[in-house]
């Protein structure tokens, strides 16, 4: 995790944009949130995939109908709405600007411009913004058990001064999520993982108990051989 993704200001709101190539993205927010960030979180789901999987909104999710223009706007002013509420606690959006799950290294990315409409809306209310970029990507890296990796970058704060349009601003996050999502498959390639932190643990794999019994077993033979019992 970069530098100051754990420092920011509580008084300024956040928007978290990511790729969308996993069912599981919106569990990750909600783990996230609560093991480093403790904010309030919000996170905006395709309106098909909350109808089908309403538990979403126990984590905070609403929903974005699409096939309704006017709906998508209610929602935009909705999202904006929430993250400059006053609070205690800094207000935080999860996004997918992809709209849609698609594969990781699909390229070009293409992102939909409702997230950069969100910070033109927010920057209507507050003088400034985070803008933080999160990639994740699911590998099987010699287990028979995939791992889950996500990456973060170091906030951007955004102001109103700095913000020209949704265009720009759009693009700006479209080739910062290619460039974040190519950079953490070359350090999961090249084994770049020391400085990473575990957060969720599960289960032994298969070949991991495995080696826990092969080691075992040659153990005690050899403490067999040594003490004369053969």
């Amino acid at each position: 995790m970069q530098a100051g993704v754990r420092e920011m200001n509580p008084r300024i709101p956040v928007i978290f944009y990511a790729n969308h190539a996993y069912w599981w993205d919106g569990f990750w927010s909600q783990l996230c949130t609560e093991e480093f960030f403790h904010q309030n979180l919000h996170i905006i789901i395709e309106y098909q995939q909350l109808k089908k999987h309403r538990f979403f909104t126990r984590i905070g999710a609403f929903s974005i109908d699409r096939s309704r223009p006017r709906s998508v706007l209610d929602t935009l002013r909705y999202a904006a709405d929430l993250i400059t509420a006053d609070s205690d606690r800094q207000n935080a959006l999860w996004i997918f600007p992809q709209g849609k799950i698609e594969p990781v290294d699909q390229r070009p990315l293409l992102f939909l411009k409702g997230t950069a409409s969100i910070v033109s809306r927010v920057l209507e209310k507050t003088p400034s913004i985070y803008l933080v970029s999160v990639v994740s990507r699911i590998e099987y890296l010699g287990e028979q058990k995939p791992e889950l990796s996500l990456s973060f970058l170091e906030p951007r704060l955004l102001t109103r001064d700095e913000y020209s349009n949704a265009d720009d601003l759009t693009a700006y996050m479209q080739g910062t999520t290619e460039r974040h999502l190519d950079e953490l498959g070359g350090k999961i390639r090249k084994g770049r993982l020391d400085e990473a932190l575990t957060l969720v643990k599960g289960r032994e794999s298969i070949n991991k108990r495995m080696e826990a019994v092969t080691r075992f077993f040659g153990l005690e033979k050899r403490e067999k051989v040594i003490h004369g019992k053969r």
